[in-house]
């Protein structure tokens, strides 16, 4: 007598064995195909195979896996144009919190690389050991190599130092960085002048790449400081990215972005490839030493931080504090229109944690202290930590008509959190982490409408794509990189906020990477599949 398990388990393996092998590894069924280049959507099938998409249309073949999008949106990987993921990454290369808003790709290094230039083989080789969910591309700072040949201090450098600067932007860029950055309201960045960039941004023109600025004004200097950007990149040859890209000084909101953004259309017009990127929140998120004005720390931090302690240099402080900006400072206290509008978000100690989510002059009355004394006294007390503070500067409007430009591109300005629901690995609990990219849509592209749905898409996938140089990526097309989200319109919302930044956006339950299904059913698969991207230098 035959043993009916035994046969029933005979003729499932026969079964599998003469089953046809699948001609795809991933086909995607009937979903509204968003092409990441603008166009409207179409509904196709899209076939993936060896990591790239492999077919578009009426796909007959099967996949090895098969995924139903019918009624969702399938679009290219979202591109983050300023990460902050460079350091974390090597801790934990989930990056699950970019991944839940539909992001594949970063690019980071406002303030550079975690290793010296000479280390950047050995740092990218290890992120490839290791392991990331996200494709990964970094820029190199033009501080790290100012602090290699003259340390952190104020001061020009001499014809050798600035040999030495040029030195490690050369070696930075032949190891694959996309360019070099600034961060120009932070010492001792700041401390630069626009000749030391424009030199240090000549070595990154010869290898085709990026002077990528946090620009040394986004107040009243605004325009300005967009200027000395676009001079930067004229006089380098060096294509020219503003980050993060704001009016930040309440009394001119309506008159500063158009002003900035017609600058920079006036350089586009003439030939100056210059761009920028935006998040789409009305606070930005920094250190509190922002408060203490440059020549604070004009002999380095640890001199900048004697001063902070003397009473008597305090008293100086407070008085250019409260008379604002002034050449080589730009005072973020003004540009918020007061300690009213500039709220503690981490103080690193348990002395301050009752006070987060409260303004500098409500802890200030709190305590009986001067607000600037408050930000002084929880820096110091936060040490070796960074303390952090949101700086409500913005308005919805100015958002608005930056978005509206065809060459603004989306950056979050946020990391990476070493575990999900946590805040980022910068500390910082800005809604911007877990936002961001569902915003973009959900916000300014349904809620409102500011811009289509399509070109909310190309402003996150193809045109970052293509202004990084990154030829096989942001776009649902033939034989690209197979990066891509799947969302449901109706249910896409970005959800964090204020008072819960790091709530979890909802509407993207499945995100492939690289091939990979590495967001499935909203869960972490586990899978590794990111690449570390390397911008090429030719000579």
């Amino acid at each position: 007598m035959i043993n009916r398990a035994l046969f029933c388990s005979a003729m499932s393996l026969l079964l599998v064995a003469n089953a046809p092998a699948p001609d795809y590894d991933i086909v995607i069924r009937g979903g509204r195909v968003l092409d990441g280049a603008g166009n409207p959507w179409v509904r196709a099938d899209v076939a993936i195979k060896d990591g790239r998409v492999a077919r578009i249309g009426q796909v007959s073949g099967h996949g090895a896996k098969e995924i139903d999008a019918r009624g969702r949106y399938v679009s290219p990987g979202f591109i983050d144009m300023m990460d902050q993921s460079g350091r974390v990454l090597l801790k934990n290369g989930a990056a699950e919190n970019k991944l839940r808003m539909g992001v594949t790709t970063v690019i980071a290094g406002e303030g550079g690389t975690p290793v010296e230039a000479a280390q950047i083989p050995n740092y990218f080789g290890q992120l490839e050991k290791q392991g990331i969910s996200i494709n990964f591309g970094s820029y190199y700072s033009t501080t790290q190599a100012r602090m290699k040949a003259m340390g952190d201090g104020a001061g020009n450098p001499t014809e050798a130092q600035m040999d030495i600067m040029r030195k490690e932007v050369r070696t930075a860029m032949e190891a694959g960085a996309f360019g070099v950055t600034s961060a120009l309201i932070y010492p001792p960045s700041s401390f630069a002048t626009t000749a030391d960039l424009i030199a240090m941004a000549k070595v990154s023109a010869q290898c085709g790449g990026f002077y990528a600025t946090h620009m040394r004004d986004e107040s009243g200097d605004l325009v300005k400081a967009v200027n000395e950007a676009i001079e930067i990149g004229e006089q380098s040859g060096a294509k020219v990215e503003i980050f993060h890209l704001k009016a930040a000084f309440a009394p001119g909101w309506g008159k500063l972005m158009p002003e900035a953004i017609a600058a920079v259309n006036a350089a586009r017009a003439r030939g100056v490839d210059v761009a920028a990127d935006l998040y789409p929140y009305t606070a930005g998120g920094t250190g509190l030493e922002i408060i203490a004005p440059s020549w604070v720390w004009a002999d380095g931090v640890q001199k900048g931080i004697e001063r902070l302690r003397d009473p008597k240099l305090r008293a100086r402080m407070k008085k250019e504090v409260a008379a604002g900006s002034m050449p080589g400072w730009s005072n973020l206290v003004q540009a918020s229109g007061g300690f009213g509008n500039v709220i503690l978000a981490n103080g690193f100690s348990q002395k301050y944690a009752p006070y987060h989510g409260q303004s500098l002059e409500k802890i200030g009355v709190a305590l009986k202290r001067d607000p600037a004394d408050v930000a002084w006294d929880i820096l110091l007390e936060g040490l070796p930590n960074r303390s952090v503070a949101l700086y409500f500067m913005m308005s919805e409007g100015d958002i608005e008509t930056a978005l509206r430009q065809p060459w603004v591109s989306i950056g979050s300005d946020a990391a990476a959190s070493e575990k999900l629901g946590e805040m980022d690995a910068l500390g910082l609990p800005h809604p911007r982490a877990y936002g961001t990219f569902p915003r973009i849509i959900a916000e300014y592209s349904r809620r409102r409408p500011v811009i289509s749905l399509e070109e909310a898409v190309r402003k996150m996938t193809g045109w970052p794509a293509q202004r990084m140089g990154l030829t096989d990526r942001g776009l649902i097309r033939d034989g690209m990189r197979a990066d891509i989200v799947i969302f449901d319109l109706d249910r896409l919302d970005d959800v964090a906020s204020w008072d819960k930044p790091t709530a979890l956006p909802t509407g993207i339950d499945t995100v492939v990477v690289n091939g990979v299904v590495t967001l499935e059913d909203g869960k972490h698969s586990g899978a590794k599949a990111g690449a570390v991207l390397r911008h090429g230098c030719g000579g």
